[in-house]
């Protein structure tokens, strides 16, 4: 029997929750404990009453979760105020980006635990599943925040993406065709945008070609191609994902000169450090900021502005991973296969994941050998 926390999750205008209550229900069923910290998923749509009504146990603060947990289940990276509540030996599964965070890494490290990364958890010819549903939401919303800010009041340059008879539409462009790149293109495709996406696989530009629509330009990536699009472009999407590693920067501060005024970024990579020389991550509180003239749409927890649909979404995906991780514990999860193997970035004390270790020029081991 492990001991499962549930803590409110304290990232500014984060409404996302670790767990709902069927996730509560099947723990419970397999025989864990399942504390949950008050009011945690009210943002949600789920009340206090609706966890204690499948077997968890409500507490009052986040020290009542942390310190009696043996696994922590979250859904963004513990932020500072949450570092001293991590202890030693305890597990800690949830979305870390180690990569884009040097004081994040150094902080588990400091704490002894176990950092399970959703984002990194890969399963042999499915990907990233647990980074699936949110690349999704991150993905559609990108170019719901992005028709957004083109218009006037916002700071754009006054573009309705869809235009209208007599009208040219608004062009998007996509770096990137994977999960996030394919759904942005879905949505601005379907307002009528002109959209472009550029990726280098060109398998995966041919498997867009199969499933995307007619005003969807597919664009092998090329430093050259991406500045040719640039002057036409009113809304750039940054979909770059490099599997634990800080994302690549596309665009530099100098490329800017050639967008319009008013065209408006929204780079969902910017929490892997952003695939856009200029971007700093933001909050929902405070979204945007501009340079040279372009508006930067830059918050690094995006899925948290829909917190209904993310939540049950995330949990449908994590739920068998997390009943796993409670049934066998950490090490044996490390030992059962490549799953855990490859979402387990610190163990102990020791960085296990290659690519966060190169991010910051550092020392790592395979998770077996930690363990």
């Amino acid at each position: 029997m492990m001991i499962v926390g549930v803590p409110k999750e304290i990232k500014p205008q984060e409404g996302r929750v670790g767990m709902t209550p069927a996730g509560v229900m099947s723990l419970v069923a397999a025989g864990h404990q399942v504390l949950v910290q008050k009011t945690a998923g009210e943002l949600s749509g789920i009340e206090d009453a609706m966890y204690e009504e499948v077997g968890a146990k409500l507490v009052a603060t986040a020290e009542d979760v942390w310190g009696s947990a043996d696994m922590i289940v979250k859904v963004k990276e513990p932020i500072a105020p949450e570092w001293p509540l991590v202890r030693d030996g305890q597990t800690v599964f949830t979305y870390f980006h180690f990569a884009a965070s040097r004081e994040l890494t150094d902080a588990m490290l400091a704490s002894g635990a176990y950092c399970f990364a959703y984002e990194t958890l890969e399963v042999p010819g499915e990907g990233l599943p647990l980074l699936t549903p949110m690349s999704e939401v991150a993905g559609r919303m990108a170019v719901q925040e992005g028709a957004y800010h083109l218009e006037l009041p916002f700071g754009g340059n006054g573009v309705l993406l869809g235009g209208v008879p007599g009208v040219e539409p608004g062009k998007v462009t996509i770096l990137g065709g994977g999960i996030v790149g394919t759904e942005a293109a879905r949505m601005a495709a379907g307002l009528g945008a002109q959209v472009v996406v550029f990726d280098i696989n060109l398998d995966r530009l041919r498997d867009l070609s199969l499933v995307l629509p007619p005003n969807v330009q597919l664009v092998f990536s090329s430093p050259y191609a991406i500045r040719q699009h640039l002057p036409s472009t009113d809304l750039l999407v940054g979909a770059v994902l490099l599997k634990g590693k800080r994302a690549p920067t596309l665009i530099k501060r100098e490329d800017l000169s050639l967008m319009k005024k008013g065209a408006v970024i929204v780079d969902v990579a910017v929490d892997q450090g952003g695939c856009i020389e200029t971007v700093r991550p933001t909050t929902h509180q405070d979204p945007t900021f501009v340079v040279d003239g372009v508006v930067h749409y830059c918050v690094a927890n995006m899925p948290g502005a829909v917190p209904r649909t993310s939540t049950f979404a995330l949990t449908n995906a994590t739920l068998p991973w997390v009943l796993k991780l409670a049934r066998v514990g950490p090490i044996d999860a490390i030992r059962s296969g490549d799953e855990f193997s490859s979402s387990a970035s610190i163990v102990r004390g020791k960085l296990t994941d290659a690519n966060v270790a190169e991010s910051f020029g550092l020392e790592s081991i395979d998770p077996r050998q930690a363990i």
